[in-house]
């Protein structure tokens, strides 16, 4: 069993190493190296100056306009949000949808101790199942993979609130999050206070059959995240169309709410290539949605 598991390990591993080293490296460190400021002091205002800079209260206090200076960080800690509900254990073209992010979360992992960063996990239902803190190194990146591949979540249902507030909490430094998830569920103000506070990107990864019931008769449902299940006629077409009316309608809601935030977001597929989407989403600023093109 332990032989099993490090072999999955190692091929993950051949797999998204050399994907973040030969394709993603480049386009990391351009998206990403120099977003994080950090605060250095203050000094006096000149002629040019973003007004807003300033410090208020340094300025109140001196009678005199003072500004508040910041320097790059050489380092940066990037925080992946990883979904692990009920729903994300589904896929019908070869692959779950937990395969890809898993994929996925190790390439960018991968990439950012390429970079000399930290990187850090937080694993979600509708809880927070388990945090490992930022940490540089590979042995610490085998072990976020090794824990993607055998992690038993103790619930299954989604809550993006909980993590998202944990976070907010937890990690004080503005870091560079990822939230790696199929986005069943609702997000509420939790998500515009750490937009602000984060550099925040989504990476919504989906099965086409999730968007399209296919008219094959009456046809059993199983909801993976509360158990429930439901016969329906997938012949009818009424019934089709509202499924598939009401996903669209959620899924622009989201698109809306993210362009308003100003958070970077794509949508990647099972059984396609995710490389060319994140490719576009540190080349690009991200706000790509493939179903939206």
């Amino acid at each position: 069993m332990e032989e099993d598991l490090l072999k999955k390990v190692r091929k993950i591993e051949i797999k998204t190493r050399r994907l973040s080293k030969n394709i993603f490296s480049g386009q990391y460190h351009s998206a990403f190296k120099g977003r994080g400021m950090s605060f250095s002091e203050v000094r006096e205002y000149n002629y040019g100056d973003e007004v807003r800079s300033i410090d208020w209260n340094v300025t109140a206090r001196f009678n005199h306009p003072y500004v508040k200076v910041f320097e790059e960080e050489r380092e940066l800690t990037v925080i992946l949000l990883i979904d692990v509900s009920g729903s994300t254990f589904f896929g019908t073209n070869g692959s779950l949808k937990s395969d890809i992010i898993t994929e996925i979360a190790a390439v960018l992992s991968f990439s950012a101790i390429a970079n000399n960063d930290k990187v850090g996990v937080i694993f979600f239902s509708n809880k927070v199942e388990k945090y490992i803190p930022a940490k540089k190194g590979s042995s610490h990146i085998l072990r976020i993979i090794k824990e993607l591949i055998t992690y038993k979540q103790s619930n299954t249902k989604t809550s993006f609130d909980i993590p998202l507030k944990f976070m907010n909490n937890v990690i004080k430094k503005r870091s560079t999050c990822f939230l790696i998830t199929d986005a069943f569920g609702n997000f509420d103000d939790s998500l515009e206070i750490i937009s602000r506070k984060h550099d925040f990107s989504t990476i919504i990864v989906r099965d086409k059959k999730e968007d399209i019931i296919p008219s094959i008769g009456l046809v059993r449902l199983y909801d993976n995240e509360t158990g429930k299940q439901i016969w329906i006629d997938s012949s009818d077409k009424n019934l089709l169309k509202h499924f598939s009316d009401q996903r669209e309608k959620q899924d622009y809601i989201l698109k809306q709410k993210f362009n308003r935030l100003g958070i970077d977001s794509i949508m990647v597929y099972t059984g396609e290539d995710y490389i060319r989407s994140l490719i576009k989403l540190f080349e690009r600023g991200g706000r790509l949605w493939k179903n939206y093109q």
